[in-house]
């Protein structure tokens, strides 16, 4: 064949190529191959070989070995192979595998270039690497590199490293990505950093070469430093890189991220949501956008844009889930910064597997949320953006997404809550079908767990929902309607949120819905039959909310026959009950009060209304008034100029008849439904009804109340109800007038309120007569009368014997009803004289038990708070001026509003959603339900400049008592029933300010400017201004009251108000004032105060020192009922509230001193303050042997435990480094804390002995740390190579005064064992005297 070929090239003109192949034919090189068993073909045909590889190579070997012409023979032999290459297919055919001689070869087809490598390896190659800029664009390229690829070894590798990034510098882009990602698989180690600094630089030449480089640099062997330099420069370029090149970027970044660079790439790594991630989504939208007009080339654009992100956030999420350093290290990044990446990221470590990303992310998430750092506007641009860009990307993450939500919707703390609400609401309007079913069903679980604020939540969103994608809500009522079958653990007000959004959506205009109505009227028909009274009153509201939905609009007349009849249904359904049939009314007026009914049926309601309570209620004024009645009738409470002009009265006292046929239980609700039906139909004009505001009502004459005694028990209850039924009727009354603008309406709403707080002072004596009495109910969407326990109807005289009160200011919702209590026992510090008086002045019980059978004030009722004097002229017959009447709000008319307003506050503001108050403490707040928290604090600050003006006059009243009486708030001479009310308002004032500025809402952003406003109100005060006002003004404002507290309970009001606002006022004053207030008589809210002091003073250790110490050694030198001379209020039987509150904040301080570390710079300090610390603690444990009552020794063994706890915690790693640098000082410290753990244990073995259980549950904790601490100090003498100053032993049970129990002498060995090794010391004899332990030099730790 060789010979045919040369044959042909002779007989036509010799052209170089066939000179070339008739040359090759006769070389060394194709003599050698022929003779070794490989044929060249020419042409397209494969070259063939007849032997195995190995023994190819062999041949070969041998044939050059044994040449004559050895070494330059291989010269020769590659000139050949140089001359076989030089036609391009035969190039290609050498580099291509050989073709069997026989049909029966090996399986393996070798290439002839992959045989001859191994013979002479760095000719071939650098044969090969010349000839290959020759071939770039056939392909060949790729099929060298390859070759290179699967070398056994590499002869000289730098050499071959140099010229391959040679041939990058001059090849095609594509024959460049070939090389650059074969790199790491051709070069040796040895060579890796170099070919990684070379790359660099091309990195950031040529961006079109980042993901070769990066796939290549990234199986690179590279150096630290290297790496590092690296990683910088991409992070540098990732602004320039093409979408696609991203994600590759991404990778490397966090693939090669140490644990100690981690936080560092990270906080560099936020220029990814800067510079690249908007880019991707602008290009992906804009592409979108042209589709239109390039459909065929603008389709897969937004899909590889998509792609990018998708890919972008999966190397995130493979980092973060493979690399712990990583997950940390984002963490920690997160903290400090906002953005949309990290907020998607929090999403991925959601998503990983890990239970510690999952509680990272969650606790990051809760604290970003609830420091404003991530608000709904950045949760919202997340869903837009990236669901703009594909659901994909959002989508994949919906299970962490929905997870996240419903961990923040059942969160304690009320400022996280409404995010987990956003995250809900986005879900829902972004993802698909599945996610919106995922979403309703999630929430509907919310709403069946029962706990308060989470039902609430997800009912409000649930209806937001509803109201604002109704179409896609309708589609998921079934599931929303199975909530009926969980309506027992729900509140009144939640079912009313329930219904409504059930009701929108079964009548709303979406015919989704429709297939539940049947379903609707079927569940309320069957709760309105029933006769059980919960479930008639579900049926009721369900009823009402129905009608409100279907009525809303202009109805045609079959609609209109439906409502009106189911009005008449549900009247007809309560008339048998007066409890149902005022729910009734009260409902109807909330649905009238909330919603714009059609105006037939709005004028029908009102039509029937308006007659029916002049029939049933309304009576003209007679000569007399027959019946037989309990008590004769009278006619009270005219507010009429001219008596003879009420013509018309409200018939009280006979409808408290029981065969009458209206109940007066439903008086005040059918008024409020009359008065919203009047301002509905009038835009808010009462004139029709205004003479309801000062007619009379048929009651009987009041004197009966002072021989309330000489009645019989019916006759007291009877005078009872009648009393409560006139007081509710003011109520509602001054519910509808408080509004009025007229100085005649707003003087006869505030001689309503005289006349409540009357009745008030008639109804306490009557009840203190009356034990037992359970009153008519006044709020009928709460339980009924006989779920009202008797317990707390009892009077004071009675209830308070013996019974520790909650100190007011502290949310608690018990601070109003204990309030007369409080002046009552602030009073006993008077002359006995004057308890005397003060017994005649307040008699009966407190209406605070009774609150819940009181109608419920309107909030618009406080803005009478803003009523300053009135005063009106009265003309005679003939028009002339008869007299000038003034009325102004009293004392006990603002101690009456400012309860119900501090009742308000702490039940809106105060209890946070997921804690507020059951339903029984809720009854009588439900209008008060129906608004937000922002809108009530919106109220209080509007209310502001009037609380201040009150403020300040009960300011000038003590401070002229003050005057008056030479420095003393209460002389002989002061009216102490005044005195008392202007306490009480004084008190009241500060905690409802207290109340206002500890909203949890004002720490969010969105309040700031509320909250800036309500400190204006007190700067403006003080000083008149606009700019120049500051926080400092506002805390003046307040400061300056110090002078005038009538009582310690007010003063600790004042220090709680200030501490609330401690962030915004100064620290300094509140210890100065708490100091000394400390320095007044002992009360009951002294622990408190004592707290306060502790809490906000600068050195706490020495404050306790300075207590403990000087305090307690001067109250040991004084009799029992002496106290201390430099602390008044430190006596005997104050000493457990002083230990207990010493104790706890010692342990509260040593916990906020940082962990020592190795090269600490404030190492000397830290160790100064704990050897404050275990001193103080040395003290405490002590005095346990002069005060050992129980309540002592437990605060001692709860609060010990503690301290060792933070001792070992906080306090071992410091003395670990500080050992050798401070030996004494820490000597000093372990010999102190050694006193103190003996006298643990002994106090461990005197609770044992005494078998008192509250005490040895606390022994076994801490035992722990007792043996821990033991252990804990031979460590530290270990790492410190003192490990010879170590020995323990047994420690010996003793008492409480050291002394050894007799008792466990015989059986020492046995109780080896319960004593525990907790003894570390220095000394011959464990039992030696105290003092001799002390003496002691060469002890070096000491441990219990």
């Amino acid at each position: 064949l060789l010979s045919t070929e040369a044959k042909r090239s002779r007989s036509t003109v010799r052209h170089p190529k066939e000179a070339a192949a008739e040359e090759t034919s006769q070389s060394v090189f194709a003599v050698f191959l022929r003779e070794a068993g490989v044929t060249l073909k020419q042409g397209g045909a494969s070259n063939e070989i007849a032997v195995d590889q190995v023994v190819f190579q062999k041949r070969i070997q041998q044939q050059l070995q044994k040449s004559p012409r050895y070494p330059g023979v291989i010269q020769e032999f590659i000139a050949g192979l140089e001359t076989h290459m030089e036609d391009p297919e035969r190039f290609r055919n050498c580099l291509l595998p050989c073709v069997p001689h026989l049909s029966d070869g090996d399986a393996y087809l070798p290439q002839i270039l992959n045989m001859l490598f191994s013979l002479t390896q760095t000719l071939v190659i650098n044969t090969l690497l010349e000839k290959l800029p020759e071939f770039m664009l056939d392909g060949i390229p790729r099929i060298i590199i390859n070759q290179l690829k699967w070398l056994d070894r590499i002869v000289d590798s730098k050499e071959l490293a140099a010229k391959l990034m040679e041939l990058v510098s001059v090849a095609p882009v594509d024959v460049q990505r070939d090389i650059i990602t074969s790199l790491p698989e051709i070069l040796e180690d040895s060579q890796h950093n170099d070919v990684a600094g070379e790359l660099n630089s091309l990195l950031q030449e040529n961006t079109q070469l980042t993901v070769p480089i990066l796939d290549a640099l990234s199986s690179l062997s590279l150096s630290a430093s290297l790496l590092t330099e690296v990683r910088g420069a991409v992070m540098s370029t990732l602004a320039a890189v093409k979408l696609e090149d991203l994600p590759v970027m991404v990778k490397f970044i966090f693939h090669s991220v140490s644990a100690s660079d981690a936080y560092e790439v990270r906080s560099r790594k936020l220029e990814l949501e800067q510079c690249v991630l908007p880019p991707v989504l602008q290009a992906s939208q804009s592409r979108m956008k042209s589709k239109g007009a390039a459909v065929s080339a603008s389709t897969p654009a937004p899909c590889s844009s998509q792609d990018s992100v998708a890919l972008v956030l999966d190397a995130i999420k493979s980092a973060v889930r493979f690399q712990k350093t990583i997950s940390e290290a984002w963490l920690k990044a997160i903290e400090s910064v906002d953005e949309v990446i990290d907020l998607l990221v929090l999403f991925i470590l959601h998503s990983t597997n890990a239970n510690q990303s999952r509680r990272g992310a969650e606790r990051v998430l809760k604290l970003k949320v609830r420091t404003g750092l991530i608000q709904e506007a950045l949760l919202q641009k997340t869903f837009r953006d990236y669901s703009q860009v594909g659901q994909s990307v959002m989508r994949g993450y919906f299970s962490s997404i929905l997870a996240l939500a419903q961990c923040l919707l059942r969160s304690p703390d009320p400022c996280v809550v409404p995010f987990g609400g956003h995250m809900y609401r986005h879900s829902f309007t972004v993802f698909d079908s599945y996610c919106q079913q995922e979403v309703v069903g999630s929430l509907v679980t919310h709403v069946c767990s029962g706990v308060g604020g989470e039902v609430d939540m997800a009912l409000e969103l649930l209806c937001g929902l509803v109201t604002e994608k109704p179409s896609e809500m309708a589609v998921y009522a079934v599931f929303v309607k199975g909530i009926l079958d969980y309506m027992d653990n729900l509140t009144p007000q939640q079912i009313r949120r329930l219904f409504h959004l059930l009701s929108r959506l079964a009548f709303g205009r979406q015919q989704q819905g429709s297939h539940i109505q049947d379903d609707m009227h079927i569940v309320i028909r069957k709760q309105l039959s029933s006769t059980v009274p919960k479930y008639k009153r579900i049926g009721i509201i369900g009823a009402v909310m129905v009608i409100g939905s279907m009525g809303t609009e202009s109805l045609p007349s079959e609609t209109f026959r439906q409502v009106t009849g189911l009005l008449e249904l549900v009247k007809s359904s309560s008339e048998s009950s007066p409890e149902a049939a005022a729910l009734y009314y009260d409902e109807l007026a909330n649905l009238i009060l909330s919603s714009t009914l059609d105006p037939p049926v709005q004028e029908q309601i009102a039509q029937s209304v308006l007659s029916d309570f002049q029939n049933d209620f309304v009576v003209d004024v007679g000569p007399e008034i027959t019946g037989s009645l309990p008590f004769p009738a009278r006619v009270m409470y005219n507010l009429e100029e001219d008596e003879s002009q009420a013509c018309i009265a409200i018939n009280l006292l006979p409808l408290l008849k029981a065969d009458k046929r209206v109940s007066a239980l439903c008086l005040s609700p059918f008024f409020r439904l009359l008065r919203l039906c009047e301002e509905k139909q009038h835009q808010g004009d009462l004139e029709e009804i205004d003479g309801l505001l000062g007619c009379p009502l048929i009651l009987t004459d009041m004197d009966v109340v002072e021989k309330i005694e000489s009645l019989s028990k019916t006759e007291r209850e009877f005078l009872c109800s009648l009393l409560f039924h006139a007081i509710n009727w003011f109520r509602e009354v001054i519910n509808a007038f408080c509004k009025q603008t007229e100085i005649e309406m707003k003087i006869k709403v505030l001689t309503r309120l005289q006349n409540i707080t009357y009745l008030h002072t008639l109804l306490e004596k009557a009840l203190a007569a009356t034990p037992g009495f359970v009153p008519p109910i006044a709020n009928f969407d709460g339980e009924s009368v006989e779920g009202v326990s008797l317990s707390t109807i009892a009077p004071v005289n009675k209830a308070k014997k013996g019974r520790k009160r909650k100190a007011p200011g502290k949310n608690s919702s018990e601070s109003i009803s204990q309030l007369e209590e409080v002046t009552e026992a602030d009073e006993t510090q008077q002359d006995q004289p004057e308890k005397e008086k003060e017994k005649d002045v307040r008699q009966g019980v407190s209406l605070g038990s009774y609150r819940q059978f009181f109608r419920e004030l309107d909030v618009e009722v406080l803005s009478v708070l803003q009523c300053g004097l009135l005063s009106r002229t009265l003309l005679d017959s003939e028009l002339q001026t008869k007299e000038r009447e003034e009325v102004v709000l009293g004392p006990a008319e603002l101690v009456f509003l400012l309860e119900d307003m501090l009742r308000k506050l702490e039940f809106s503001l105060t209890a946070g959603p997921a804690k507020r108050a059951p339903s029984d403490k809720s009854v009588g707040f439900s209008h008060l339900q129906q608004r937000s928290s922002k809108d009530i604090a919106s109220c209080c600050v509007q209310l502001l400049p009037a609380l201040c003006s009150h403020l300040e006059n009960s300011h000038n009243y003590f401070q002229t008592l003050l005057s008056e009486n030479n420095g003393v708030v209460d002389g002989p001479a002061t009216d102490a029933q005044e005195h008392q009310l202007m306490s009480s308002v004084y008190q009241l004032l500060l905690q409802v300010l207290n109340a206002s500025f500890s909203w949890s809402g004002f720490r969010q952003p969105a309040q700031r400017s509320l909250l800036k406003k309500a400190l204006g109100v007190l700067a403006g005060r003080l000083k008149e201004g606009g700019a120049e006002l500051t926080q400092e003004h506002s805390f003046e404002y307040l400061l300056n009251l110090r002078s005038t507290m009538p009582n310690l309970s007010t003063a600790l009001c004042l220090s709680q108000l200030l501490c609330t606002n401690v962030e915004t006022f100064n620290k300094h004053f509140i210890v100065y004032m708490s100091s000394v207030f400390l320095f007044h008589v002992v009360f009951v809210f002294f622990p408190s105060l004592c707290s306060v002091y502790l809490e906000h003073v600068d050195d706490v250790l020495k404050a306790v020192e300075e207590i403990a110490e000087e305090g307690i050694s001067e109250l040991l030198k004084v009799s029992k009922d002496e106290s201390s001379a430099s602390w008044p209020t430190l006596s005997r039987q104050t000493v457990l509230v002083f230990y207990k509150v010493m104790m706890a904040e010692l342990e509260k301080a040593v916990r906020k001193i940082p962990a020592g570390k190795i090269n600490d710079s404030s190492e000397s300090e830290k160790l100064l303050t704990w050897n404050l610390a275990v001193r103080d603690f040395h003290i405490l444990v002590n005095l346990v042997k002069v005060f050992d009552s129980r309540p002592v020794l437990n605060v001692c063994l709860k609060y010990g435990r503690l301290f060792l706890e933070s001792f070992l915690k906080l306090g071992m790693p410091l003395l670990d480094f500080s050992f050798k640098r401070h030996k004494e000082d820490v000597q000093s410290l372990l010999k102190t804390c050694q006193l103190s753990t003996r006298q643990l244990h002994y106090m461990c073995g005197h609770s044992k002995i005494h078998q008192d259980t509250s005490l040895t549950n606390h022994v076994p904790a801490l035992k722990k740390s007792l043996e821990l601490f033991v252990y804990r100090v031979k460590a530290m003498l270990l790492l410190n190579n003192c490990q010879e100053a170590f020995w323990m032993g047994n420690l010996k049970n003793r008492n409480l005064q050291g002394e050894e129990i007799l008792s466990q002498r015989s059986q020492g060995s046995e109780d080896d064992d319960d004593d525990e090794e907790e003894e570390e010391e220095e000394q011959e004899e464990h039992s030696l005297p105290q003092e001799q332990l002390e003496d002691e030099d060469d002890i070096t730790d000491d441990s219990e």
